[in-house]
């Protein structure tokens, strides 16, 4: 039985903070308490306090940005470097996906015109499709979104997994590493996106043009909970 660490970047009073752990529990399979929270914020974990956990999980942000960055950024890029180093298999949706691509070497910017809410449809590369994790999907599938960030360079040593119709760097997995990445949310279910949406409703409008009520029906069910799954038997 996996113990799995969940390293957050949310402020003590995000909405979002307990919800997050709930829905990779769920996706994983396992209570939320075998998932250990660490805020990132807070600092880099020690190699020591890494050592303890079998899965890393990287999550999303309401209110952080990687482009952005802030006097927390580098201690937090240090500890995607120290999980690259150990090789703890890893996965990194959204935020996590970001800035473990910022860490290894890779560019993401604020660009509007590729951000994304919603229900997106995301197409695997042909190396996604051969992949043992990324292969349990169709080749073509309904995510959960919501980013302006974007990975616009890969990390030279990770392969590209997934694209969609706005942004070419949906998803990575890093050569001869056990770390995988996620531009969209495989935590989240069509329930679990409109909670989340609406705990951050500013970025309907600013995103999509739409009001709440019209973007949450346009919210399809999606089915990629069974990612993380695949992931966790895989390591």
């Amino acid at each position: 039985m996996h113990e799995f660490l969940l390293l957050q970047v949310r402020d003590p009073n995000d909405a979002m903070l307990l919800q997050e752990v709930d829905c990779f529990a769920d996706s994983l399979q396992c209570n939320s308490g075998q998932i250990t929270v660490f805020d990132l914020l807070s600092g880099c974990p020690t190699v020591e306090f890494f050592s303890k956990f079998d899965v890393v999980l990287l999550g999303g942000s309401g209110d952080y940005s990687v482009a952005e960055g802030g006097p927390w950024m580098p201690p937090a890029l240090q500890a995607m470097r120290e999980l690259y180093d150990m090789g703890i298999p890893t996965f990194a949706s959204c935020w996590g996906f970001q800035a473990m691509a910022a860490a290894l070497g890779g560019e993401v910017v604020t660009d509007m015109a590729s951000a994304e809410l919603g229900t997106v449809e995301v197409f695997l590369t042909a190396e996604g499709q051969s992949d043992p994790v990324f292969g349990c999907l169709e080749s073509s599938f309904l995510a959960p979104m919501g980013h302006q960030d974007c990975v616009v360079a890969l990390p030279p040593n990770a392969i590209r997994m997934a694209f969609s119709g706005k942004v070419e760097n949906q998803a990575f997995r890093i050569r001869d590493k056990p770390i995988y990445g996620t531009q969209f949310h495989p935590e989240l279910n069509r329930a679990s996106l409109i909670q989340r949406v609406k705990a951050y409703p500013q970025y309907v409008e600013s995103i999509t043009g739409e009001s709440l009520d019209a973007f949450v029906e346009k919210c399809q069910v999606t089915d990629l909970q069974k990612l993380l799954l695949q992931f966790a038997r895989s390591v």
